[in-house]
């Protein structure tokens, strides 16, 4: 079987911004670029976070290569109607995607063409590049209006991430986002110099996200009460934020923990929350730091009937910013959504079709 490894800064958009934040992709895959490659399935590990599909190769050598083709979460691409045994071992498939910038056999793929002819469409915003006959819709991320319905709920139900209303963070889906529009001290300047995409990205593999990254996620949060306090069920990593409602700032004797310590209050329907003691050490996925100084206030607002929620949130760090940091963006209420097990697991425990 001849490669087909064709790859040419084309700038083409495979794949929206929007896909590539879930996790490490920065400095390991050409996001200008468009590479094709044909072979072999030896391996399929469909699992959160991502989905690895390894592939025998053949070269122009004769040489038998493998390739790691790694594509987007599982948990995206069941909503989005692919199922997971679509790609079998001793399958003969082409793909298309980003090609690597390690210098290793590995691609982000996109595009998958499999033997009977099918396409899969592996990720948000990307086209079909083989024919007309694929599945994969992923525009349910792209919706706009929300269930109006129950606005007696106010902020206890599920809600949704939209790519409408971008990511918290623009430097998620603008690789050229300039990260000095960040107010940073000359010591957060220091160790984003320092940083290397490729390796301390720190969403790699199931290391769980903190605050105030976590936030962030592209996947549903339920709120819900717990007794006098109340519970963020978020289901990337499948974590738990409890918000303290009946106390003023957390005990003396916390323990720094990567979520940090959260107490709330109301404000009008407002839910207006403050966290402390956080030991997670980045304020981002793109290399700013955060230190244990920082203190993260959020703003949750019901709007429109209960259809969305404003989010917003202020970081104060005083060791990497000189002034507060705003960030914001709005959630969805989709009636019919529901929170799906993350069962994130990097090295073991791996479906293989």
């Amino acid at each position: 079987m001849r490669s087909l490894l064709r790859s040419s800064l084309l700038g083409l958009a495979l794949v929206s911004a929007t896909a590539l934040a879930h996790h490490s992709f920065f400095g390991r895959f050409d996001t200008a670029g468009n590479m094709r490659l044909e072979g072999t399935v030896t391996r399929v590990l469909w699992r959160n976070p991502h989905v690895h599909i390894y592939v025998d190769v053949i070269n122009e050598q004769g040489e038998t290569m493998e390739w790691d083709l790694e594509s987007g979460s599982p948990t995206l691409m069941r909503r989005a109607g692919i199922p997971a045994d679509s790609i079998k071992v001793g399958d003969t498939i082409r793909v298309a995607g980003y090609p690597p910038l390690t210098g290793i056999n590995e691609a982000f793929a996109t595009n998958v063409l499999l033997p009977s002819g099918q396409e899969l469409v592996l990720q948000t915003g990307a086209k079909p590049q083989f024919g007309e006959q694929f599945i994969g819709d992923f525009s349910y991320r792209f919706r706009t209006e929300g269930d109006r319905s129950h606005p007696e709920l106010g902020l206890f139900r599920i809600w949704t991430f939209t790519g409408a209303d971008g990511f918290l963070f623009p430097e998620s889906i603008n690789r050229n986002y300039d990260l000095n529009n960040y107010p940073m001290t000359a010591a957060a300047q220091q160790a984003l110099a320092r940083f290397n995409p490729a390796t301390d990205n720190p969403t790699n593999n199931c290391t769980p996200k903190g605050m105030p990254l976590i936030m962030e996620q592209p996947l549903p949060m339920e709120i819900v009460r717990d007794g006098d306090n109340i519970k963020f069920l978020i289901e990337e990593y499948d974590l738990t934020r409890t918000i303290h409602m009946n106390e003023d700032s957390a005990p003396t004797d916390t323990a720094y923990t990567d979520l940090g310590y959260s107490v709330g209050r109301w404000e009008g329907e407002t839910l207006v929350v403050t966290t402390t003691r956080i030991s997670w050490p980045h304020f981002n996925q793109a290399g700013i730091p955060q230190s244990r100084e920082s203190v993260i206030t959020e703003w949750l607002t019901p709007i429109e009937d209960g259809s969305q929620m404003d989010y917003r949130l202020t970081v104060k760090d005083p060791v990497n910013f000189t002034q507060p940091v705003e960030l914001g963006k709005k959630w969805l209420h989709i009636q019919t959504e529901q929170i799906i097990p993350f069962d994130c697991n990097e090295a073991a425990g791996s479906t293989i079709y």
